[in-house]
């Protein structure tokens, strides 16, 4: 079979998911034809990203967040007005993704939480099976249970999630925990790396004296640094996406910011002693899988609620800022406990998911 992707670029996560998907797909003799990934201006795709996979990539123009004045959270205000004031320059990607999915003869279509794709599947009159997938997938399933209070964007998360899934034949809500399906929601496994579940098995693979972190909004870092400032003898190491910055850019002995490199952000994880993230589920995911306790602190909605989900396991805590000495708390006091279920569901993804896709031949 072939299938064409499309990816939203935003982040880590859709991308580094993607790429899983592909080599999923390739084991099992399907060929992914073309991978179409939205992005904003001032983001560029990761290396990482355009040197891990064989289809040819194509990049079309999407919908953004944007930050607010202190570069961390999204707002919401901003990032829809924003958008509804640009519309018209999404029309060409649209058409360019209307084009390519005529043009490319794939029997199916899976679409990483991108809204254009959506739309564009919709001008083709549905001729080709669409699959969606994506955590964001799961907060519509009717055992998820997302609290009113603190949580009051959800509601608008789902309405957005909705507008994806329009048109599609099923939807893969990936999950840090099996559940029942609910109609076409198919609960399965994070699609994590080949690279991530070797780590288990590697020498790096270890405790170490190090905090790593993530952070997608470059705001973040003063939380860091003050933090640090108070705490110089706890070895630091972030990484963002500031690609204004040198690739490593060492701010003293027991500090350092990486610009985002895949491979050496996993062989960092697998050492570390704790992990910090402003929420994305595939680090999340990746965490949990090599058993690190971890701090989550989430810079809009569907990171609240990625961190809501993570969190009602005793393997990781949520936070309202970068403050470590409650992650250093949570690591070493005894209420850090390994999710000692979890390796075992995220390994069974290759079957689960591949066996899903097949059933829209």
């Amino acid at each position: 079979m072939k299938y064409l992707f499309i990816i939203q670029g935003e982040g880590r996560g859709h991308l580094t998911q993607a790429m899983t998907m592909e080599k999923l797909l390739r084991s099992r003799g399907h060929e992914v034809v073309e991978m179409l990934v939205g992005k904003s201006e001032s983001r560029k795709l990761p290396s990482f990203f355009l040197d891990g996979v064989n289809a040819p990539v194509t990049c079309f123009e999407s919908i953004n967040f944007v930050s607010a004045a202190a570069d961390k959270r999204p707002d919401a205000v901003k990032s829809v007005l924003y958008n509804i004031a640009v519309s018209p320059k999404f029309i060409p990607s649209v058409s360019l993704i209307r084009s390519k999915i005529k043009e490319s003869g794939a029997d199916v279509i899976l679409n990483f939480y991108e809204l254009l794709g959506t739309i564009a599947h919709g001008l083709t009159g549905r001729r080709v099976p669409m699959a969606c997938i994506g955590h964001q997938f799961l907060f519509l399933h009717e055992d998820m249970h997302i609290p009113e209070f603190g949580y009051e964007g959800h509601h608008a998360l789902n309405l957005f999630s909705r507008a994806i899934a329009a048109g599609a034949s099923k939807l893969l809500a990936l999950s840090f925990r099996p559940m029942p399906d609910d109609g076409k929601i198919k609960v399965v496994p994070p699609l994590l790396r080949p690279e991530v579940l070797s780590y288990r098995q590697s020498p790096e693979f270890r405790d170490g004296d190090y905090i790593l972190g993530y952070m997608l909004n470059a705001g973040f870092a003063e939380e860091v640094k003050a933090w640090h400032a108070k705490n110089p003898s706890v070895p630091l190491r972030f990484f963002w996406d500031n690609a204004a910055e040198v690739p490593v850019k060492v701010v003293d002995d027991t500090l350092s910011f990486y610009y985002l490199d895949d491979k050496e952000f996993l062989r960092q994880m697998a050492g570390c002693m704790a992990y910090a993230s402003t929420a994305g589920f595939e680090s999340i995911c990746e965490a949990m899988y090599l058993g690190k306790p971890l701090m989550m602190v989430p810079s809009h909605i569907e990171q609240k609620c990625n961190a809501y989900d993570a969190t009602r396991e005793s393997a990781a805590i949520e936070s309202d800022k970068f403050d470590l000495s409650v992650l250093l708390d949570f690591a070493e006091k005894g209420h850090f406990h390994r999710d000692e279920k979890f390796p075992d569901w995220a390994l069974s993804a290759a079957e689960v998911i591949v066996n899903e896709l097949e059933t829209l031949a």
